[in-house]
């Protein structure tokens, strides 16, 4: 009986090491095919340019909606749309959507919140006079000139979702904000270059995507979860229109400038990611490998790469129980996993900084990187015990 105990224990703290090696190699891998030169980029496909219409979701957003909206028409043509879907509001963003001209839409249902269900009200609404492509633009984010044709072009060439990047700035130089950043850096910028410069799909990331009308028009965008953008995502692949990445598009936006906001917004964007890795992870990667869907595979497991601080956090406790048990027990395979999950995650951060975030932290601030994770802590303790399910505005500034 004891031996069966112990060899039990030591196949779970071999899986628990497996699998925080899994993405932590993956991210490697991204990191490492990010760095790869002379990889032709894509370019905008020659040809007409197509009708766009941009829906753009807006919850109480009247007092940093007009950049947003200055940023869009600015790169409009007079045949193309831009629908303000002023969804729950309380304030007057449609009132101030429409003083700047824009089309305004405006949807009531406290039983049935979040985004999701707002792009779908738009989507449902352009239907009477459809556009060529529908391009998804949050509220709060400015689109670079010239990003919104790109992306459209591009997503009407191929009849794909089109992903752009999507970076968000901190309000603050504080560390724990600059040190965000990067991490926003290294997944919505770096990850998905890598995982282009493979050959590979993306992911979706809430704003700054484009899809053709018929992708639009039957995609699955009623939903309330609160990673709707990467649930969307895997679905449309798994229906065969997997997004592609265009990294020459840009939008961005700011991360909350209150501490409440904060809290707020990661909360909802990191539970909302674990809710999605536990409830379906397991049976989105079973379904591709039985299928033998192995492009498809590995836009699952981009999705299940964990939060960066909650990798690093997990690698590191792994990492401290196999080295006890190769000690008392001898049991060196878990150790094995654990030490490679621990210098791939270390290759990966440090490449990545000094590629692509030099100018946000040096060597020498990187570590204090554990004093942030060791502040996100009780966000995951809740996961736990009272997590958020729930759709919540971010407050993002002091109104």
């Amino acid at each position: 009986m004891l031996d069966l105990t112990t060899g039990l224990l030591h196949g779970l703290l071999a899986a628990a090491a497996l699998l925080a090696a899994i993405p932590a190699v993956l991210l490697l891998a991204q990191v490492l095919a990010s760095l790869w030169p002379g990889v032709a980029r894509a370019v905008t496909p020659a040809g007409p340019r197509p009708r766009i219409a941009i829906v753009m979701p807006a919850h109480n957003e009247s007092s940093g909606l007009l950049p947003a909206l200055a940023a869009a028409q600015a790169q409009l043509l007079r045949a193309d749309r831009l629908l303000v879907v002023a969804d729950n509001c309380s304030d007057d963003t449609a009132a101030v959507a429409r003083g700047a001209n824009a089309e305004v839409t405006e949807r009531f249902n406290t039983a049935l919140r979040g985004k999701g269900h707002a792009l779908d009200h738009g989507v449902r609404h352009l239907a009477a006079d459809p556009p060529d492509v529908v391009i998804v633009l949050d509220a709060d984010c400015i689109a670079q000139a010239g990003s919104l044709e790109r992306i459209a072009c591009l997503s009407h060439a191929t009849g794909r979702p089109v992903q752009a990047t999507y970076l968000m700035t901190a309000p603050n130089d504080s560390l724990k904000a600059r040190i965000a950043e990067f991490a926003m850096r290294v997944k919505n910028r770096v990850r998905p270059r890598g995982m282009h410069r493979m050959g590979l799909d993306c992911g979706l990331y809430g704003t700054g995507m484009a899809f053709p009308w018929p992708v639009a028009a039957t995609a699955p965008l009623a939903s309330s979860h609160l990673a709707e953008d990467m649930q969307l995502g895997v679905q449309l692949a798994r229906r065969g229109t997997p997004p592609l990445f265009c990294e020459e598009a840009m939008v961005s936006s700011t991360f909350a400038g209150t501490r409440e906001g904060e809290q707020s917004q990661r909360t909802r964007w990191e539970h909302g990611h674990l809710s999605l890795l536990l409830g379906e992870g397991p049976r989105l990667v079973a379904g591709a490998v039985f299928a033998g869907r192995m492009r498809f595979l590995m836009l699952v497991l981009d999705m299940l790469v964990p939060p960066l601080a909650l990798l690093s956090m997990a690698t590191l406790v792994v990492c401290a129980i196999a080295t006890l048990a190769a000690w008392a027990m001898g049991w060196y395979l878990p150790l094995a996993l654990a030490l490679l999950a621990l210098a791939a995650l270390a290759a990966s951060i440090l490449l990545a900084r000094a590629r692509y975030a030099s100018d946000l932290v040096s060597l020498r601030e990187l570590l204090g990187a554990p004093l942030y994770m060791l502040a996100k802590i009780p966000m995951y303790a809740r996961f736990l015990v009272k997590r958020q399910v729930d759709w919540v505005r971010t407050k993002r500034d002091s109104r």
